[in-house]
């Protein structure tokens, strides 16, 4: 990278970056990594003792240069990238930012059904096997994959919803099948991307556009069929930073409900914009008491901080299901009267 430098590895580059991004951004980062990534990541960060400005300067351009890159793809294609990329940094630096940026600009499959509406689409489906169902939704936007699973019979919202929470991904020709049958009818698709869906996250994104009677129909009768299953989904459903959604009267409850001490832990790694809405409904008073008393906490574990955080969502779905305070759900349609 520099002249004179020993060649850094894409891990050292990340960290180097990561630290001088700052902990915010780099905390942001951490949520989307997998715990392998973060852990070597980490490891990796704890190692570097110093890092000089060259290094820090070189490892932000370059940064700055691909995120600059994926941009003029994403903009006007692979062609029209190759074009300006050669023009700004010669032919082999071009191909290099082409070839580094190549997963990312392939299409997902069903990218022709994300721009239908859902009538259309539940229209093909309803009269499909539900794994099929299941397929198809797991690979739509997660509100557009809610309205479809809303309008399906009760029944059939459970077994669609448990197949896409156990799917481990389905093979690239039945992926190609499905997806040649229902886009045939809609429109012709370009070469695709065969990356697996479903799985547990896939679904907590669904459920979290549908209702509250229909997650609360689909997830009682799945219970009975797999306790655990409806256990971890319900862990996802609800986050610790979902709690910027909560209105001020409900949020206000939550913080009388909880264990200060848990309060305290969990905002230890929240994101400003939670501090904030934490701080806002309490009185001037209470949060300047709060802000010293978390001072003395000292270091924690991440551990520590994430359990305290699962507690309070258990308070605050608690609270949901016994119709003391409102979560809005379906993307902020529900009508509240």
């Amino acid at each position: 990278m520099v002249s004179g430098q020993t060649a850094l590895s894409n891990r050292r580059k990340a960290a180097i970056l990561l630290i001088s991004l700052g902990p915010d951004v780099a905390a942001q980062v951490y949520a989307r990594l997998t715990p392998s990534e973060i852990e070597q990541l980490t490891y990796e960060i704890a190692n570097l003792r110093h890092v000089d400005l060259e290094q820090r300067d070189t490892v932000l351009r370059e940064f700055a240069d691909l995120a600059e890159a994926r941009d003029h793809v994403m903009r006007g294609g692979v062609d029209f990238a190759r074009d300006v990329l050669r023009r700004a940094f010669g032919p082999d630096k071009a191909e290099q930012f082409l070839e580094r940026l190549s997963l990312g600009i392939q299409k997902r499959p069903f990218q022709t059904a994300r721009k239908a509406d859902p009538e259309q689409l539940l229209a093909f489906l309803q009269d499909e096997h539900p794994q099929t169902m299941a397929l198809v939704l797991s690979y739509l936007d997660p509100q557009q994959a809610a309205t479809i699973l809303s309008a399906l019979p009760q029944p059939l919202q459970v077994d669609v919803a448990r197949r896409i929470a156990l799917s481990q991904g389905a093979p690239a020709d039945v992926v190609a099948e499905v997806e040649r049958v229902l886009e045939n009818r809609l429109s012709a698709l370009g070469s695709v991307d065969r990356s697996q869906a479903g799985g547990i996250d896939a679904v907590v994104r669904i459920l979290n556009g549908v209702d509250r009677s229909t997650e609360k129909t689909i997830l009682e009768t799945l219970e009975h069929e797999d306790a655990e299953l409806v256990e971890e989904i319900r862990k996802r459903l609800f986050t610790f930073d979902d709690i910027i959604h909560l209105d001020d009267r409900s949020l206000q409850r939550v913080i009388r409900e909880v264990d200060q001490h848990d309060l305290q832990l969990a905002l230890k790694a929240a994101s400003q914009e939670v501090q904030d809405a934490i701080y806002r409904n309490m009185s001037k008073r209470m949060a300047e008491t709060f802000k010293e008393e978390m001072q003395f906490l000292g270091p924690v574990r991440l551990r520590d901080v994430e359990d305290a955080q699962q507690r309070i969502v258990n308070v605050i779905r608690k609270l949901e299901e016994a119709g003391e305070i409102l979560i809005v759900r379906g993307g902020g349609d529900e009508v509240i009267v």
